[in-house]
């Protein structure tokens, strides 16, 4: 459930950026050769990935936006408010970021501007270790719109946007490229380098197959093996449909005490299976 919790703090809203990023800046870029990039960069309509074959990545999702002397400047999260700018260059595309105390009026100052090029195809290698990244950057976005407003619009963009194969439902498998995926982000943020990035993910998928079943097993109340988005905010979405009734009468807490002797007996089992 961890993996699921820090999903929705991913969540928390941001200020509200109107369009986006041009559409025309979007999608996958790459730098140098497309048969052996140099690096990859991934455009969202508020945020950017950078990921370099060899050092650090980067990964901005952009809190503020505006145009000035033919770029688009994102502003990110962070102590110094790390920017990136962009614009088109004919087919390619160019980047710089500045550094932190480059003034705005002296964008890009002596930041290098990088130049990319779109490809028909990635090797198929880097698209294995990148796709599901990739692609929860982008349906993120999704979600954080729809989950401004009621828990329930939340939980469908939810299934909407991590459901493959199309059946309103979520299987194990779709839980579990959640985690793969979150895990991807979350190691971008901060800094990975494709090696600690792979590795980051491939954790993240094993923990997320464990913790698919897990949740699957938990929320199924028809036991089809998937989770609808009714099943997902069971109790959750929404609160005050509970309102008892007046033929009830208290019951004596010893007479459960047996009961919640085995219950904390199991827990405390559990926990040692950590």
């Amino acid at each position: 459930m961890r993996w699921l919790a820090a999903l929705l703090l991913l969540l928390a809203p941001g200020l509200a950026l109107g369009q986006g990023l041009p559409e025309g800046l979007r999608g996958t870029w790459v730098q140098g050769d497309c048969a052996s990039p140099a690096a990859l960069l991934q455009v969202t309509a508020r945020a950017a990935a950078r990921v370099p074959a060899a050092g650090s990545g980067r990964l901005l999702r952009f809190t503020a936006l505006r145009e000035a002397g033919g770029w688009s400047i994102g502003t990110a999260r962070g102590a110094e408010a790390p920017r990136l700018l962009l614009r088109p260059a004919g087919e390619a595309l160019e980047t710089a970021e500045p550094e932190a105390k480059t003034r705005d009026d002296q964008l890009p100052g002596a930041a290098p501007v990088a130049r990319w090029q779109r490809c028909a195809a990635v090797p198929a290698a880097l698209a294995a270790r990148h796709g599901e990244g990739f692609a929860l950057l982008a349906a993120l976005e999704h979600l954080e719109a729809a989950c401004a407003g009621e828990a329930g619009a939340c939980l469908g963009a939810l299934v909407g946007q991590a459901d493959v194969s199309g059946d309103g439902e979520l299987g194990s498998a779709e839980l579990a490229r959640l985690a793969r995926g979150l895990g991807w982000v979350v190691a971008l943020q901060d800094g990975a380098t494709a090696e600690t990035l792979g590795a980051a993910t491939g954790a993240a998928g094993l923990a997320g197959v464990l913790a698919a079943r897990l949740l699957v097993e938990s929320l199924d109340y028809d036991g089809n093996g998937r989770l609808s988005p009714a099943e997902l905010g069971q109790d959750r979405a929404a609160v005050g449909a509970a309102r008892g009734t007046a033929a009830g009468r208290p019951f004596d807490p010893a007479l459960a005490a047996p009961g919640l002797d085995a219950l904390r007996g199991l827990m405390s089992s559990l926990s040692l299976l950590k």
